[in-house]
């Protein structure tokens, strides 16, 4: 297929989401087979292209009830689409390429290259190596630790399927549950939500830095190791954020909803949610019992999302971190962001400024399109949606099953873009960059 579709000139981004569409036809199709739904219950087509597309891009909004609607066979087919969308097509594709012989071209690097969203071609099989390796053995510690803890709730059979569910579904940051409530029955069980933290961090934190985190533990040069500027400022920013999410959610609900709790259910409150909000969709309380207030500012944190190279989407945290680095030195009268003694090259400050802008025409302009077609929904009800979908973070407070054809069209467009990437929906429109051939004189204007 590489080949032919080569021969048309497609851009290496326009064949990855060529490839993401096929892949969400595909698994629209595979979860309308009779064998895929329990005896009795009918999908449409809609219901079974939102669910694709909410499984491919990592999401997990749902318009149906994952455990009321789906057999075991059902559970595979979304826990592949988990693995596609999660660890990445070109990532299991390369896999495959190299188990058959095949050799991995140029064309083919490109489109590592774009899927994963790096800027060089150097070293991206390897590295397509790793991220398969890293990622399906923290899968299967989570899926071994979870599976033997739940047989204190299920019997032998019960707990293998809850365990290797919960564990692909939190690593990749797809948010899907089996329980039909997410992790409300675990929300006393510290230890289940723990663990589904640590998978959460795992899958959200960007495969670099996983892959520099084991180059360091097995490190034995006699110099220090040396961690990239994308990993430090990536894990600074991440972990930052982690904590002022549960600082913020504290502050809101400890007179509301966190009033009669204890400390240690207050902290697991805040910290889970403040971890899974930013792209997994686990939930430890129904969110509708949390204040506007604390809705508004998940939803932000939402459309920040996780790291990029990672399993989430959203803006990402180093667009973030470039952003508000890039005004902080600006009110100083800087000209340039010095980090972890490095300077940000100008072009990703550009790059970033194009990213936060781009996302928020996006964002406002879908939440004024759902205020349209969703007449009767709450305002918050649809920021908070419209994050959840940018942001493939999968959170609702139980509107998407009650949305309309087309409010559910938007929602999956949405999670379609925020699988794809910012970049990679502008590129789709451009297949090179363009030499100027001349330049007029420069002349300056009033800003602000």
């Amino acid at each position: 297929m590489a080949d032919k579709l080569r021969g048309r000139k497609l851009s290496a981004v326009q064949l990855i989401v060529l490839f993401y569409l096929i892949a969400v036809a595909i698994g629209t199709l595979l979860l309308c087979l009779p064998g895929s739904l329990k005896p009795g219950v009918e999908l449409s087509v809609i219901d079974a292209l939102f669910t694709a597309v909410s499984a491919i891009s990592v999401t997990g909004l749902t318009v149906v009830s994952t455990v009321d609607t789906f057999s075991h066979t059902g559970y595979f087919f979304l826990l592949v689409m988990f693995q596609l969308g999660g660890i990445g097509i070109m990532t299991l594709g390369t896999s495959i390429w190299l188990m058959l012989g095949k050799r991995i071209g140029f064309k083919e690097r490109q489109l590592i290259r774009a899927d994963q969203n790096q800027s060089g071609l150097a070293g991206l099989v390897q590295l397509m190596r790793q991220i398969l390796l890293l990622i399906l053995s923290i899968q299967a510690v989570g899926a071994l630790v979870l599976s033997l803890y739940y047989l204190k709730y299920y019997s032998w059979k019960q707990a293998i399927l809850h365990g290797v569910f919960s564990s692909i579904s939190a690593t990749t940051n797809a948010g899907f549950d089996i329980t039909g409530e997410s992790l409300i029955p675990y929300q006393h069980d510290y230890f289940i939500q723990f663990v589904h933290i640590l998978l959460i961090i795992s899958g959200a934190i960007g495969f670099p830095v996983l892959i520099e985190v084991k180059s360091y533990l097995t490190y034995k040069g006699k110099q220090p190791y040396r961690f990239s500027l994308f990993s430090k400022l990536t894990t600074a920013t991440y972990f930052l954020l982690t904590l002022a999410g549960t600082i913020g959610i504290y502050i809101l609900e400890h007179n509301r909803f966190l009033a009669d709790k204890t400390w240690h259910a207050s902290l697991f409150y805040a910290l889970f949610h403040s971890t899974s909000t930013r792209s997994a969709g686990l939930a430890t309380v129904d969110l509708n019992e949390f204040s506007e207030s604390t809705q508004v500012f998940l939803s932000f944190f939402m459309f920040l999302g996780a790291s990029p190279s990672s399993v989430g989407g959203g803006i990402r945290t180093t667009t973030f971190a470039i952003v508000v680095l890039s005004i902080f030195f600006y009110a100083q009268g800087r000209d340039t962001i010095k980090v972890f003694k490095r300077e940000i090259d100008p072009k990703d400050v550009h790059r970033a400024f194009i990213v936060i802008t781009t996302a928020f025409f996006i964002y406002s302009g879908s939440v004024f399109v759902m205020s349209y077609l969703e007449p009767s929904v709450h305002i918050v009800k649809l920021l908070f949606e419209v994050a959840s979908a940018f942001g493939t973070t999968g959170l609702s407070l139980g509107i998407t099953g009650e949305l309309s054809t087309a409010g559910k069209l938007l929602l999956t467009v949405l999670m379609f873009i925020g699988r794809i990437g910012i970049f990679s929906l502008l590129f789709l429109v451009r297949n090179k960059v363009l030499r100027e051939a001349y330049h007029y004189p420069i002349e300056k204007v009033i800003i602000g």
